[in-house]
C-alpha cells in the first residue's frame, strides 16, 4: 500500500474480532466483555498472528477510557446515591479497606514491597460497573432495593478509585521500591506535591462544578435550537473530549477524571438523556477498543507459568469480597437476599481494576507480572459471575429452608419479621394478601385499607415491612415463592390473593404453593406479556392485566374522547379491544359478584340479555 495503514489496520482488527468474540460470549451466556478481552489477546504480541500497533491501540484505549468515564459520569445520580448512602458508603469503604489487605497480603507473600501491595489490592477491590449493570438487567432486579444498593455500592467503589487515580501519582515516591524508612528529607517534598496535585485538583472542580455547569448547558441549549442533530452530537463528544485533554493539560489530572466530571456536568443540564442517546454508539466501539488493548497486555502463559498464583487472585476476587461484603450488609442489618446480591455483584473485577494497575505499572509502583494476574482474574471472574449468582440464588433458597440459620445470620430479625403479630388461627379471615407492595401494591393495599378491609402484605423489602408495622399495617417479610410464607400470612382462610410484584418468573411458584393451601382462592395477577396472561388464563386465573396495555387504553380512551367521540362509546370501544386482544386483561368465574371494576369482565350472552 502507498501510505501507512497501521491505525486502520488496527481499529478493523480490533472491532471485527471483538465482534466475533462479543457474540461468541454472548451465544455461550457468558458476557460480552470476554469475548472483547480474548480478542484483544489473539491481536497481541503474546499470541501467533497479526499483532496490532501497542502505541496505536493505547491511544485509542485512552479515548475509550475517556468515553466511559464520561458515560460513568452522564449516569451518575447523586438522588440514587444518597438514597442508599447508609450502607452503599461505609459499606464499600469498608470492603475497599478489606480487598485492598488481602491483596496486599498476598503481595506481601510473593515478596513485593508494601506499595506493591496496595496498589494491587487496590485494583482487585473494585468491581466493573458494565458487568454489573447487565447482570442486573438480565436479572430484571437493576430497579429493585437490592439492585439500587448494589449499584450505589459501586458508584462508591468508582469515586474511590477516581480518587486513587488522582492521589497515585503525587505518592509514587512515598510508594515506590526506592521509598525508604531512612528517607526523611523527602516527606517534606512528598507532602507538597501532594498539596499541590489536591489544589489542582480543587481548583480543575470549582471551574467545572461552578462555571461548566452554567456554560455547557447554555452553549447545548443554543446548539439544539439549530435542530442540528449532527452538530449536538458534536457538541457532546467536544465536551468531554475537551475537557478531559484540558484537566491533564492544564491542571495535571487524569483524562479519566476530567471525563467523568463532564458527564457530571452535562447530567445537571435538560440535554443529558439526549446526550447519552446521542454518545452512546461512539462510546461503546471506544470502550470496545479500550477492553481490546487491555486483552493485548495480557500474556496468556501466565496461566500455565503461574498458576498458583492466578488462583490465589481469584479467590480474593471470589471469595475474599464476597465473603466481607456479606458479613458488612448483615452487620448493617440488611436481610440476607441483600447481602447475597452484592456480594455476587462484587464477586468480579473490570474497567477500573485495569485502568489503576496500569498506571501502577508505568509508575513502576507494580511488577509487570502484576498485571497479567489482574488480567487473568479480570478474565475468570467476569466468565464466572453468572454462575456466582446462580451459586448464591440456591444458597438463599436453602437458607430459607432451614429459618433457624436465617435468623442467626439476621439476628433474629427476619424470623420476626417473618410471622405475624398473633397466630393465624386468630388472625383475619377472608383478607387480602398483597405480594409486593411498590407502586402497584401500594395502591391496591391503600384503597382497600380506606375500604376498612382486612389486608395482609408480604414484602422482601424487610425496611418496607418494619415501616408498614410502623404504621399498624399487617406485613410479613419474605419472598412469597418460598414455603411458609403465604402460610404465615393466612393464606389458608384468606379470600383474594393479589401479585403486584413486577418480577414475573416468580408469579407461578407463588401461585402454586397458593393454590396447595387453598385451592379455592382467588387470585389477581400483574404481569408484563401477553404470552404470559395467556397462560394465567389457561390456568383459572381470576385476573391478570399487563400493565403497558392497559396504560395504552386509558391513553387510547382519553385520545377517542378529546376527537370527539362520546364517553360511553369510546368506554366500549376500548372495552371491544381489551377482550378481543390477544392478553391484556382477563376476569373469570362469572359467578363472583361485579367488584369495582366491571369494565375488565368479559362481556357475555348472558350479561347482554339482563341489560
Amino acid at each position: 500500500m502507498p501510505h501507512d495503514t497501521s491505525l486502520i489496520a488496527t481499529i478493523v482488527m480490533g472491532l471485527v474480532l471483538a465482534f466475533i468474540g462479543g457474540f461468541v460470549a454472548i451465544r455461550l451466556k457468558l458476557p460480552p466483555l470476554v469475548g472483547y478481552l480474548l480478542a484483544g489477546i489473539a491481536v497481541g504480541p503474546f499470541t501467533p498472528g497479526f499483532v496490532s500497533d501497542a502505541g496505536l491501540a493505547e491511544q485509542l484505549a485512552e479515548i475509550g477510557v475517556i468515553l466511559l468515564m464520561f458515560g460513568v459520569g452522564l449516569h451518575f445520580s447523586v438522588k440514587d446515591l444518597l438514597s442508599v448512602r447508609r450502607i452503599a458508603i461505609p459499606g464499600a469503604v469498608a470492603q475497599i479497606a478489606v480487598a485492598t489487605l488481602l491483596g496486599a497480603g498476598l503481595a506481601h507473600l510473593w515478596g513485593w514491597s508494601p506499595g506493591s501491595g496496595i496498589v494491587f489490592g487496590l485494583a482487585l477491590s473494585v468491581a466493573s460497573t458494565v458487568v454489573l449493570l447487565r447482570a442486573l438487567e438480565h436479572r430484571n432486579t437493576l430497579d429493585s432495593t437490592n439492585g439500587r444498593i448494589a449499584v450505589g455500592w459501586l458508584i462508591v467503589e468508582d469515586l474511590a478509585m477516581v480518587l486513587a487515580l488522582v492521589l497515585l501519582p503525587a505518592l509514587a515516591g512515598v510508594l515506590g521500591d526506592n521509598a525508604s524508612a531512612g528517607s526523611q528529607a523527602t516527606v517534606g517534598a512528598i507532602a507538597l506535591a501532594l498539596l499541590r496535585t489536591l489544589a489542582k485538583v480543587a481548583l480543575f472542580l470549582a471551574l467545572v462544578l461552578v462555571v461548566g455547569t452554567r456554560a455547557v448547558p447554555w452553549v447545548l441549549e443554543r446548539v439544539a435550537r439549530t435542530g442540528s442533530r449532527e452538530l449536538f452530537t458534536l457538541s457532546v463528544l467536544a465536551t468531554a473530549l475537551g475537557i478531559a485533554y484540558g484537566s491533564a493539560a492544564l491542571f495535571g489530572v487524569s483524562f479519566a477524571l476530567g471525563a467523568f466530571f463532564a458527564g457530571v456536568v452535562l447530567n445537571e443540564s435538560d440535554f443529558s438523556h439526549q446526550a447519552a442517546a446521542d454518545s452512546l454508539p461512539l462510546q461503546d466501539a471506544f470502550a470496545v477498543l479500550f477492553f481490546v488493548s487491555v486483552g493485548m497486555l495480557f500474556d496468556p502463559a501466565v496461566l500455565l507459568r503461574d498458576p498458583l498464583e492466578v488462583l490465589a487472585v481469584l479467590a480474593i476476587i471470589l471469595i475474599g469480597k464476597s465473603v466481607a461484603a456479606f458479613g458488612i450488609v448483615l452487620a448493617f442489618g440488611y436481610p440476607v437476599r441483600t447481602a447475597l446480591t452484592v456480594s455476587a455483584s462484587l464477586a468480579q473485577i473490570g474497567e477500573f481494576s485495569f485502568i489503576l494497575i496500569g498506571l501502577g505499572v508505568a509508575l513502576r509502583l507494580v511488577p509487570a507480572e502484576g498485571r497479567n494476574f489482574v488480567l487473568a482474574g479480570a478474565l475468570l471472574s467476569i466468565t464466572l459471575n453468572p454462575l456466582v449468582f446462580v451459586a448464591f440464588d440456591r444458597l438463599e433458597r436453602w437458607l430459607r429452608r432451614h429459618p433457624r440459620i436465617l435468623s442467626i445470620l439476621e439476628r433474629g430479625g427476619g424470623q420476626t419479621l417473618s410471622a405475624l403479630s398473633e397466630p393465624s388461627d386468630n388472625g383475619p379471615r377472608s383478607h387480602a394478601i398483597i405480594v409486593g407492595y411498590g407502586r402497584v401494591g401500594r395502591v391496591v393495599g391503600k384503597t382497600l385499607k380506606d375500604q376498612n378491609l382486612s389486608v395482609i402484605v408480604v414484602d422482601k423489602d424487610r425496611r418496607r415491612v418494619e415501616a408498614l408495622r410502623a404504621r399498624g399495617v399487617a406485613a410479613i417479610y419474605g419472598e412469597a415463592s418460598t414455603p411458609g410464607i403465604l402460610a404465615a400470612a393466612g393464606i389458608a382462610q384468606a379470600r383474594l390473593l393479589v401479585i403486584a410484584t413486577p418480577e414475573g418468573f416468580q408469579t407461578r411458584r407463588i401461585i402454586e404453593i397458593a393454590r396447595e393451601l387453598n385451592p379455592g382462592i382467588d387470585i389477581a395477577v400483574r404481569t408484563h406479556s401477553e404470552a404470559e396472561v395467556a397462560h394465567l388464563e389457561s390456568e383459572g386465573i381470576g385476573l391478570a392485566i399487563m400493565g403497558a396495555r392497559e396504560l395504552s387504553f386509558g391513553l387510547t380512551e382519553y385520545a377517542l374522547r378529546s376527537l370527539g367521540v362520546s364517553p360511553r362509546r369510546a368506554a366500549e370501544i376500548i372495552q371491544n379491544e381489551r377482550v378481543s386482544g390477544a392478553g391484556g386483561a382477563f376476569e373469570r368465574r362469572p359467578e363472583i359478584p361485579a367488584r369495582e371494576a366491571p369494565e375488565l369482565r368479559h362481556r357475555r350472552a348472558d350479561d347482554e340479555d339482563s341489560d
